[in-house]
């Protein structure tokens, strides 16, 4: 009778449950849910209007999905609980809940509905960039070595600069406040009953390290007195190495998901970076492209270097024995999906939907029959910030080149192009600072469905680029953790080589440069460069002008 491990990847719009056989990795039963209240970037839900660029959403989502993915996904699979050996999770971050001292989620205290500070802040929560500006240049004034060791700049996206905007914004909330805890944590906890900081989530989101912990007290002191203190009062020092056990399922836990009372949790993990075990990525010098609603690029090396740019190089933050460095880009399939949604003429809906097509694929096959450089556009791929190598994310978008002639299927080229671009400066960021990126690997749902996008990204990288086997390489990694958690003696594996070695896997074939296509990208890329450097480091402030114009209008 075969054994399974299960991964639950809680991502930005749903989350998926996913049945793993674990002898061959065989995908034996699946199941999605959309979060009901989605993402709150416009209103909380009893109507209570939000500022601009806040991202936040409702705790109970992920309670509601965990208990009714799970026991669908055994259902599909024909799979009985005690066939379960273990258990992974998987979360988008930084999605930062404040808590109560018992777990509580603020907001789902009485009288606390109505406060936006007491909801989880989502990964592209961006409403904190003017704490995490300052956290940066009091970092550097004060040289403080994790500063290298993240790129050179805070993230709005991370944990402290979210935890400070509360303290400086609304201090009567942030008392209330017992603890701050990482989604996958507090999911982990949730199941298990105990608190399992994972160091994949404290270092890339909360300045942890391996060897050095956290910045000293002194360091939060100078950001704020009311900081000095933050990592005890309201973080924890307790962290926990991934791919390790967190615990067991409690009676709770087994309530919540359907399964059986006592089977291994694996720490939390990163989507993202659970996904490069589960594309067959154990060693160094293998770059994962995780394209989803925003993207990543993930490679691993032996040693430490200062990179600038990259969201950080954490020792162990992906698997034991290597530095996982960090990057990425805040947009890539939300991208697309606001063009479509607000930009898309009502003509090509009635097209799309006369084919029996999506208007994705309507324009994805229109933008297929444009040539390099065809369209006369260029654009900065920057319409929810910049993460790398910039690290701002008061950057807007830009497109260079419209006319009057310019068609929608034009644009929609442009804007894949330009998170093409986008990822090649920070592929070649990488390779400028000693960090070798030798072989590119893709995962997620556009690598699995958009053939365009991913020779348009071969072509302007210059590289072969392998897709991972499975469609749902963030829920599979998962899973592996899962197998991992049980360990050999239960039928799963001591660590996650041996995971990948069984589980894991690419597509056949490869994705190739076109050599003529290439040589017009770069062109192409070299005025994208001028326009990325004009903009984003200091040639003109237009775009955050315009974001403070913004913000004064809506008051």
């Amino acid at each position: 009778m075969s054994k399974y491990a299960l991964g639950i990847d809680f991502g930005t719009l749903s989350a998926r449950a996913l049945l793993v056989d674990v002898e061959n990795g065989r995908e034996a039963g699946t199941a999605v849910m959309d979060y009901p209240h989605g993402v709150l970037d416009e209103a909380l839900p009893d109507g209570t209007r939000l500022p601009p660029d806040w991202a936040l959403q409702h705790p109970n989502d992920y309670l509601e999905c965990l208990g009714r993915i799970v026991p669908q996904a055994l259902e599909q699979a024909g799979a009985c609980p005690c066939d379960v050996i273990g258990v992974g999770v998987d979360f988008t971050t930084c999605t930062l809940i404040p808590v109560t001292a018992d777990g509580t989620p603020l907001c789902c205290k009485a009288g606390f509905e109505h406060e936006k500070f007491a909801y989880p802040t989502l990964w592209k929560h961006h409403a904190a960039q003017s704490q995490a500006t300052r956290m940066t240049e009091i970092a550097r004034a004060r040289h403080e070595r994790f500063i290298e060791e993240r790129g050179g700049r805070v993230a709005a996206e991370w944990a402290i600069p979210k935890i400070w905007q509360a303290l400086e914004e609304a201090p009567e909330i942030y008392a209330q406040i017992d603890r701050y805890i990482e989604a996958g944590d507090w999911m982990v906890m949730r199941l298990t009953g105990a608190e399992a900081r994972s160091s994949c989530l404290a270092g890339y989101k909360a300045l942890w390290s391996k060897r050095a912990g956290y910045p000293d007290d002194a360091f939060f002191a100078a950001l704020d007195p009311g900081l000095e203190h933050v990592i005890d009062e309201k973080l924890s020092r307790d962290v926990r190495f991934v791919c390790t056990r967190a615990g067991v399922l409690t009676d709770e836990g087994a309530a919540l998901t359907g399964l059986l009372p006592g089977t291994p949790v694996a720490v939390a993990h990163s989507d993202a970076h659970v996904a490069l075990p589960a594309a067959g990525i154990t060693g160094k010098g293998v770059m994962l492209l995780v394209l989803g609603t925003s993207g990543c690029q993930i490679v691993m090396d032996d040693a430490e270097r200062e990179v600038p740019g990259i969201c950080g190089v954490v020792e162990d933050g992906v698997i034991p024995g290597l530095f996982g460095y960090e990057a990425g880009q805040c947009c890539l399939g939300d991208h697309f999906g606001w063009f479509v949604d607000n930009c898309v003429p009502a003509s090509y809906a009635r097209e799309a939907e006369r084919l029996g097509v999506s208007v994705h694929q309507l324009l994805t096959e229109r933008a297929r029959a444009l040539k390099p450089g065809e369209s006369g556009l260029i654009a900065l791929d920057w319409w929810n910030g910049n993460r790398s190598v910039l690290v701002d994310a008061d950057l807007t978008g830009l497109i260079v080149g419209l006319t009057l002639a310019t068609k929608p299927e034009d644009i929609y080229r442009a804007l894949i192009e330009a998170t093409a671009y986008g990822t090649r400066v920070i592929i070649e960021n990488f390779e400028k600072h000693g960090v070798e990126v030798k072989e590119l690997r893709a995962c997620g749902g556009i690598a699995q469905k958009n053939d365009l996008l991913m020779q348009i990204y071969a072509d302007v990288l210059g590289r072969e680029i392998r897709v991972a086997r499975s469609a749902q390489t963030t829920a599979l990694g998962s899973a592996m953790m899962g197998a991992v958690a049980a360990g050999a003696e239960s039928g799963g594996y001591d660590d996650i080589a041996d995971a990948a070695a069984h589980m894991a896997g690419v597509r056949e074939g490869a994705y190739r440069p076109d050599t003529a296509a290439h040589a017009v990208y770069d062109a192409l890329y070299r005025e994208y460069v001028a326009l990325h450097d004009l903009f984003g480091r200091g040639g003109s402030d237009v775009m955050k002008r315009l974001k403070e114009i913004r913000g004064r209008a809506h008051g």
